[in-house]
């Protein structure tokens, strides 16, 4: 049985992962709410990946019947919770039925809504990665590591037509899970963006290695896995080479980072450019927060908490959190 927590006593945001003691939102966030305004309170709710159907169910419910519980990031979860638990949803929007995850859980009155958020804040986090134009001037490609919800949502974003010309001319897509990759493939067709797109089942690492080593440069590289936080590792070995002149995009941006390491050895002698997941954190977070607490927050806005919580990832004990006013500035 998962463990709960009691019921809240003050508004309660919760995050709902696996080792969420360790991350830098249990830090970042009461500066955040301070900065806000509130006296909200962030809880995290570790689950085993993968677990029984029923612990999804009791950690929503819980959420839906507590009354100042207010709502939940989930990740990792993402699409375990919602098949064990669409039932308990009065409303998911679109690209949470798309996508079959949720990665927000919020409440309007009595209804429990659900919301997939990754489509926009790895949009958000990409375009910040990424110089102007890129796609439109370099005509290269994407390739991604994993097919889960997260490699799911940013293939979807680069490939949107309201891009323009501005999208990857081929998106390469590999994982160990075959029917993960299989379902990938059935929604790209489904949403027909007219972006080419490739699909690889690679069990071992050094498939994944094969297929990096087909890319060419300028290509951007991607670990959607999991592997160097959830678990530790990197989706390709030491003996990979990048692409020349692309970027490397780590999600993670804790745990043993294996693929970031990987990239960082490579940077000058590849010519890249190399990411982790900071930026991804901070718009994932503050996405959902707006959703959870019924606010705006504008880009603005977004640039202070993401300046507050580098202070904190930094280790600035002094971190000043100046009120934000609530009218999306």
């Amino acid at each position: 049985m998962v463990d709960l927590p009691p019921p809240a006593a003050v508004p309660t945001m919760y995050f709902v992962g696996v080792t969420t003691s360790q991350s830098s939102i249990m830090q970042v966030f009461p500066c955040w709410a301070e900065a806000l305004g509130s006296d909200a309170v962030l809880v995290g709710i570790d689950v085993a990946i993968h677990a029984p159907d029923e612990e999804y169910r009791q950690v929503v419910d819980f959420i839906r019947d507590d009354p100042l519980s207010m709502g939940a990031l989930v990740t990792t979860h993402k699409i375990d919770l919602l098949t064990a638990a669409r039932d308990r949803f009065d409303e998911l929007d679109p690209y949470a039925s798309i996508l079959g995850e949720v990665s927000s859980i919020s409440k309007r009155g009595d209804r429990l809504l659900g919301h997939a958020k990754d489509p926009i804040t790895s949009g958000l986090a990409l375009e910040a990665c990424l110089p102007a134009d890129w796609w439109r001037r370099t005509g290269s490609e994407a390739l991604i590591f994993g097919a889960g919800g997260s490699a799911l949502a940013v293939s979807m974003y680069m490939m949107e037509p309201n891009h323009g010309v501005d999208r990857p001319s081929k998106v390469v897509v590999t994982n160990r899970s075959l029917p993960r990759l299989e379902e990938m493939e059935r929604i790209h067709r489904q949403l027909d963006y007219g972006v080419p797109c490739e699909y690889h089942h690679c069990p071992d690492f050094v498939d994944n290695d094969r297929v990096m080593a087909t890319m060419p440069e300028g290509t951007v590289v991607m670990n959607a896995t999991g592997l160097g936080k959830d678990r530790p590792g990197s989706p390709v070995t030491d003996a990979a080479l990048f692409p020349e002149r692309g970027l490397a995009w780590d999600f993670n941006y804790r745990g043993d980072l294996r693929f970031l390491e990987q990239a960082r050895s490579q940077r000058r002698a590849r010519d890249l450019m190399v990411e982790d997941g900071w930026t991804y954190f901070v718009h994932g977070w503050t996405q959902v927060i707006a959703e959870v607490f019924d606010i705006e927050i504008g880009p603005e806005r977004v640039a202070q908490l993401s300046a507050i919580a580098q202070k904190v990832r930094n280790g600035d004990a002094r971190v000043a959190a100046s009120p934000v006013s609530h009218d999306g500035a």
